[in-house]
């Protein structure tokens, strides 16, 4: 067993896991299954197309630098990227600032403000 993708896997992987734990403290309420859910979709479409991408014969892996575990036909060191996109993704999508509602509530016109000019901005 080689491990040269499992080691370019870590060096994507581990800065994405460290942004998300960084985070995590400004992730909403559910946003933990909401990753897990969308990072199981993505290793099922990666799994389903890399399959297929490679039963086409569009690419391969060289089977002397990947660990030898497959999901179909695609190396489990490919999975590692669909992981990362997701891991960043939430992360940059809990540093985007304030929630919705937040962000909601500081436009919303005040109901007592009687001129515009006494309303907050």
């Amino acid at each position: 067993m080689n491990s040269a993708y499992l080691m370019v896997d870590a060096a994507f992987l581990v800065p994405c896991i460290v942004m998300q734990w960084l985070t995590w403290r400004r992730a909403p309420a559910g946003h933990g299954a909401a990753l897990v859910l969308a990072t199981f979709g993505l290793i099922v479409l990666t799994a389903v197309f890399d399959s297929l991408m490679i039963a086409a014969g569009l690419f391969t892996y060289a089977s002397d630098r990947i660990s030898g575990i497959r999901i179909g036909l695609a190396p489990i060191e490919d999975l590692a990227y669909p992981i990362a996109a997701a891991l960043l993704g939430s992360a940059a999508w809990n540093l985007r600032g304030s929630s919705s509602e937040e962000r909601l509530q500081r436009t919303e016109p005040d109901p007592d403000a009687s001129t515009p000019e006494d309303r907050p901005r």
